[in-house]
Parts: C-alpha cells; structure tokens; sequence
C-alpha cells in the first residue's frame, strides 16, 4: 500500500496524519500534533511532525510517497516552501484541501455557496467558497476567541480560586467539559482543588460565538451571496455548546465533521495522492461590482484643438509659398529667369487623433 502524508500548519503549530492514499476517512495509520514553540517559525512544528511520521513509516517498513502540507496565509507557505529546500512536497492552500475533504465525505452540496466557520487554537477564519467552482468569493478574520484564548479565560479562573495549573491541563479540561457536566481540577502542588462546570465553559464559548455573528454577516454582504450553509472546521467546533450556539444565531444549516480538526489535514493527504509536488491554489472569484470606464480627460479635447490648429497653420503656409511664386518677377537685372524652388509638399493620409488614455 502506498503511504500519504497530510500536514496542516497554523499559527498554533501543526496537525499530521499518515494514511493510505485512498483511505483519508479511515482511521490513520499514525497521527500526531505539535505545538508552536513561543518565537519560532510556522515551519519549526510543520518538520517536526514530518520526522516524526517519516519515522513512523520506517518502523512498518515502508515509505511516504508524498506529502502535502496545507497553510492558511501565503506568508506561512512562502516559509515551509523556503525551509523545504529540495524536499519533495505540496503546498496546499488550506480551504482547498477542506472542500476536497468535504466534498470526499458527502458532507458538501453540488452548487451553491458554504461558509466555512473555522474555529482552531488561533481564533476564527471565515471563508466562503462558490461549491461548483471550488473557488473563493471571500475571507476574513473574525473577532470570535479561539481555543488557546478560551484555556487562558479558563486558567484565569481557576488562578482566582488558587488553583494553579499549565497550558495542558487547562486544554484538556476545557475539551471534557465539551462533554463532561463537571470537572475538577488539581493544584499539583498545593494539592487544592476547584471545580469548572459545563455552565462555565458554556458562558464563555456563547459570548464569543455571538461577538462573530457581525463578522459573518459583514462577510456574506461583501460577496452579495447567501450561503446555503455553515460548515464547522477546526478543534473548536468539536464543542457541542459552539455548535447549539451557532445553530441559534445564524439561520443556516450546520454541518460539521465528527473530528472537525483533522479536516485540513486529511484533505492534504487526498491532494498529497494526486500531486506529488508542487503548489495547489484555490482561485478567487471576482465578486464587488466592475467599475465604471474612466471619463475622457478634458486635456483630451484640447489635443484634438491643437492638432487641427497645426494642420490649418500648415495649409496657410504652403498657400503663401504658392501666393509668392506666381507673383515674382520673371527676369532679374542681369536677365536670367528667377527659378523659384518649391519644397515638395509631402500628402499623408489623414488620421484621426488617438483617443485619450
């Protein structure tokens, strides 16, 4: 079987999953996710889970044919293409490996338009996508917090009780609470404890879906086009408290995968089966209206004015030239004929003035 490797780099780190080229929806083969370290470059975690799944396929005695790694800013690609070198990969843009993930799955209509709410660790990406032309009509950044801002509201919380703990264990705590009624968390030191409820979680995550509702609408008034649906990408939306809350905000189907975060990574490894190297673009369709043709400049006319002044100059002189020679004397004093000399007059084709730039 032939290995594929499907990267999906963000500003939080990086997310690989290693599957068959033809079984991206199937459990993977081995997966793992790396933090950005504070200070470092996009591309430090997006080599990082590379080695480490290079290793992984070593291990089963096989080889990764290809790897695709998706990125959501140009600036983060131009950083993986240059820290490549002559490694062998594809630079996907990452709302193009999504809808190949998507539409893989059934979870995406024909025709239409869709919105794709991603909600990760960095905060909020809105893209909204034209499905027939796998093309883009507009994106932006939304205010909404993401999930390293939701660990800190929830750390602070518990450091208000005195209980003191770090980034990873505040994070798990904040995913059981997706599911869980209750959780207590442990100062690992002083041995206190607090409680953090779902109803806790609950407040936060609506405040900040509601704050994104603006946003969206901005978004869909920008392209003029309405989408036929939400669908949730990114860790966040694993949450069922952020899926009822948007449900109730927006007027609109949601749809959403069952592991909502690895859906960039597993549209690169379908893309990492189709293309070898290389870059993938996801085109942008025009949407604001043409503008207008620019009004002639007066400074148009006036070049007209002056060349048709040029020409009647012309046309004076050489009748003045013509004037002199009928009038001269036929013999001077020594009695030889006067010759007149006429210069040639040179007839071109008359030629409009070029219209104005």
């Amino acid at each position: 079987m032939v290995l594929v490797l499907g990267v999906s780099a963000g500003s939080s780190g990086a997310r690989a999953i290693l599957a068959h080229s033809d079984q991206p929806h199937l459990p993977p083969i081995d997966c793992c996710a790396v933090r950005r370290r504070p200070g470092a470059g996009v591309d430090e975690a997006v080599f990082e889970v590379i080695r480490r799944m290079s290793l992984s396929a070593q291990q089963r005695d096989e080889l990764i044919a290809s790897t695709a790694v998706t990125c959501r800013s140009a600036e983060h690609a131009e950083i993986v293409r240059r820290a490549a070198g002559r490694r062998r990969l594809t630079v996907v843009d990452e709302p193009l490996a999504q809808l190949r993930y998507l539409r893989f799955t059934g979870r995406l209509p024909d025709s239409g338009s869709v919105l794709l709410y991603d909600l990760g660790s960095a905060g909020l990406t809105l893209t909204q996508v034209d499905c027939r032309a796998d093309a883009v009509l507009g994106s932006d950044h939304g205010s909404c917090p993401g999930g390293d801002d939701y660990d800190a509201l929830l750390r602070n919380r518990l450091a208000h009780v005195g209980v003191r703990a770090d980034r990873a264990v505040v994070r798990r705590h904040r995913e059981e609470l997706s599911s869980a009624r209750v959780v207590t968390a442990t100062d690992p030191r002083t041995g206190a404890r607090a409680v953090l409820t779902h109803s806790d979680l609950a407040d936060l995550l609506t405040d900040g879906v509601r704050d994104s509702a603006s946003a969206v609408e901005q978004l869909i008034e920008r392209t003029g086009t309405r989408p036929i649906a939400l669908v949730l990408v990114g860790g966040c939306a694993r949450s069922p408290i952020v899926r009822e809350e948007l449900a109730a905000t927006f007027d609109l189907p949601i749809v959403h995968d069952p592991e909502p975060e690895h859906v960039s990574a597993r549209g690169a490894v379908l893309l990492a089966a189709e293309r070898p190297s290389g870059d993938v673009h996801i085109p942008h369709l025009r949407t604001d209206p043409i503008p207008a043709p620019p009004v002639p400049a007066r400074r148009g006319r006036w070049k007209l004015v002056t060349a048709a002044a040029v020409t009647l100059a012309l046309g004076v002189t050489v009748a003045g030239l013509l004037a002199f020679g009928r009038e001269a004397p036929r013999e001077s004093e020594h009695g030889s004929t006067p010759t007149l000399v006429i210069p040639p007059v040179i007839q071109t084709p008359y030629a409009p003035p070029a219209p104005p730039n």
